[in-house]
């Protein structure tokens, strides 16, 4: 990962250990692996358990702007809880007045869900909305029942990219 460079003094000897940290090591920060992390979710009203399904995220942070992905495979003991949906995102938004808009999909068998991944300033969660019904244009919460009744195998599929707080 970056981080803030150096405030050089006049007059100071530059080495090629200060070299290497101030422009090899940022400029290879930038092609770095990705970071796995495991994103917390959470509903409204009860939250729901992943069972034998898997979650996972991963996230790529270059100074404060950061891109993350999160996966989620419903399982046959996976329990779906009750309200609007949360993601845990890897770090916190930054309080920058705007709403940061990513992509979320949702396969539920052979259809497939196309919607946003809502970050809003300040944010440590974010939130997916997808069309309410096959009917209507307009956008909701993901819920249990919404867009679908969520099923063993359906599958989100999340990636956002925004400013942090740090």
């Amino acid at each position: 990962m970056t981080f803030a460079p150096r405030t050089w003094v006049v007059g100071e000897t530059v080495t090629a250990a200060i070299m290497n940290q101030e422009i090899r090591d940022q400029f290879s920060s930038f092609f770095g692996a990705w970071t796995n992390y495991t994103p917390t979710w959470t509903a409204a009203t009860t939250n729901p358990s992943l069972g034998n399904g898997t979650l996972v995220g991963r996230y790529m942070k270059v100074g404060l702007t950061c891109t993350a992905q999160i996966n989620l495979v419903t399982g046959s003991t996976t329990t779906y809880g009750s309200g609007n949906y949360s993601w845990a995102l890897p770090a916190a938004a930054a309080n920058s007045g705007c709403t940061y808009i990513g992509n979320a999909h949702l396969l539920s068998g052979s259809t497939r869900w196309a919607g946003q991944f809502v970050i809003s300033p300040a944010a440590a969660t974010a939130s997916p909305f997808f069309p309410a019904n096959s009917t209507t244009t307009t956008v909701a919460f993901m819920q249990a029942t919404a867009p679908v009744t969520l099923a063993s195998g359906h599958q989100l599929r999340i990636t956002a990219t925004y400013e942090t707080a740090s």
